[in-house]
């Protein structure tokens, strides 16, 4: 063979090789686009499109099994492509309850499951503390610090992370007004009713509504660590608060409604805003942004007028929305002047939130409820509801709202765009954790995921009236016969 012809060929045989190589390129990354996107190829050799569950637990290492099959033998924490569709997810592990759910899979979408928890099933209740003369207890978010009250001025700062709960004692005799001070007393009586007591995320401070013994409401902001630094509201403006949130971590910033005006407070530097909006009937917070319900008046019909004729280029608004006599608005906390969003025949509750990196306005109006998107205000799911819930709440992340009265919970699951209706036992219910509910009836104390399922008995003989949290997430802390008690929910 002559050079030039073992030349061509030798070329020819490159050529080739470079094209295998670039359509084995070109078909890995098609492929690889493909399982991204979520298409799988199931036991019958066809191609579908399929989606991923990403799977956690309490305590980790928990066995799964999904539909019945356990061949995979994966564990917490773990993902698995399944196909779309509803699927049943079991979670065992030895010596422990267990915990199941059905999902519904989408195409190319992931679903979290990051809540089940499991408890052990031997446990064994110690007594840590003699509570006699304890009145009301309150914990903090992260279920760290629980407060004692009573009818004195001295009350207790529980610290539940150690082995042997340390004790600290709150002097709130300048901080609250209900307070007798009467000559043949020995020390000082706090004669208030506590309404609500709601924490910030730090466990820095308590903000409290108490009902005097006139029947009056008194809002008060404790500082836990520095009682004397601590500020009463009622008492330093003056103003009568329907109503008072916390707006950040650390409780520098308040907002409150009195007499229907919305006002924030700036704690640091003791002072009120103007009125922010009037008429106003409930309002909520993210970050900096405030949503708020109020009823219309002629000042807000000409403001959504003129913002109507600006956003359409002509001067005609649509005059049965401007008729409502009710609307949502929002501002945000640097700027003075709000922007309504939806005006509403009846009274509403309305929410904001965020999933994932998605904000969502949720909207309560009687026995309906409809989610909008932040930032174009479209519908993105609406329900209807078989009762009319009294308060609205955002859970943690974002991932699911509440929406109550009483005991009758609706939950909405932003994660599966779904509404489940149900009823914890007794009067009324409290969070457990940032996931999970609990509830207590004749003295049975119940836990619940936050959609109602997985409901289990903890415990007997459980008091009604005070705290209950789980610490580290090891400890499960209640009270009952005026005894603080404490079981371990894992192994140890």
């Amino acid at each position: 063979m002559d050079a030039e012809k073992k030349q061509r060929r030798q070329s020819l045989k490159v050529i080739f090789s470079e094209a295998i190589m670039v359509l084995a390129v070109v078909v890995s990354v098609v492929v690889l686009a493909l399982i991204v996107s979520g298409y799988w190829i199931n036991s019958d050799f066809k191609v579908e499109r399929q989606g991923m569950l990403q799977i956690s637990s309490m305590p980790a290492g928990a066995d799964v099994s999904i539909d019945g099959d356990t061949a995979w033998l994966q564990r917490t924490n773990t993902s698995k492509v399944l196909s779309s569709g509803e699927h049943t997810v079991v979670l065992t592990k030895e010596g422990y309850d267990s915990w199941t759910k059905t999902i519904n899979i989408q195409e190319g979408l992931l679903y979290r499951l990051h809540y089940p928890r499991l408890f052990l099933n031997q446990r064994t209740a110690q007594k840590m503390l003699n509570l006699d003369g304890i009145t009301t207890t309150s914990i903090s978010p992260d279920d760290s610090i629980i407060l004692l009250t009573n009818n004195t001025t001295k009350w207790q700062l529980l610290n539940l992370t150690e082995d042997k709960p340390s004790s600290t004692k709150l002097d709130i005799s300048k901080v609250f007004s209900s307070i007798s001070l009467a000559d043949d007393a020995k020390e000082g009586l706090f004669t208030g009713e506590i309404v609500t007591a709601d924490w910030d995320l730090d466990a820095s401070h308590i903000l409290f509504e108490v009902k005097t013994a006139d029947k009056k409401l008194e809002w008060v902001l404790l500082d836990v660590k520095n009682p004397e630094k601590s500020l009463n509201l009622t008492k330093e403006f003056g103003v009568d608060f329907s109503t008072v949130q916390i707006l950040d971590n650390s409780s520098s910033n308040l907002m409150g409604i009195e007499k229907g005006n919305l006002r924030r407070v700036d704690v640091s530097g003791r002072s009120m805003s103007a009125v922010l909006a009037k008429n106003v009937q409930s309002f909520d917070h993210y970050h900096n942004e405030i949503v708020f319900a109020a009823e219309s008046t002629e000042s807000d019909n000409l403001i959504e007028a003129m913002e109507s004729q600006k956003a359409e280029g002509s001067g005609e608004s649509d005059k049965s929305d401007e008729e409502l006599p009710y609307f949502v608005g929002n501002f945000k906390l640097n700027d003075d002047k709000y922007t309504i969003l939806f005006k509403t025949a009846s009274p509403t509750k309305a929410v904001l939130s965020q999933f994932y990196d998605q904000k969502y306005y949720t909207v309560l109006e009687e026995s309906q409820v409809r989610v909008y998107t932040h930032d174009d205000l479209e519908e993105y799911a609406k329900y209807d509801l078989n009762f009319t819930p009294e308060k609205i709440k955002v859970g943690h992340d974002g991932e699911f709202i509440l929406m109550y009265s009483g005991a009758h919970i609706a939950s909405l699951d932003m994660e599966a765009n779904s509404v489940r209706e149900w009823q914890a036992e007794g009067e009324s219910f409290s969070w457990l954790d940032f996931d999970m509910l609990y509830s207590v009836k004749d003295g049975e104390l119940f836990v619940y995921d936050f959609d109602g399922l997985n409901k289990r008995s903890l415990a007997k003989n459980v008091s009604d009236h005070f705290s209950v949290g789980i610490t580290d997430n090891k400890w499960l802390y209640y009270f009952s016969d005026n005894h603080l008690m404490r079981e371990w929910i894992v192994e140890h």
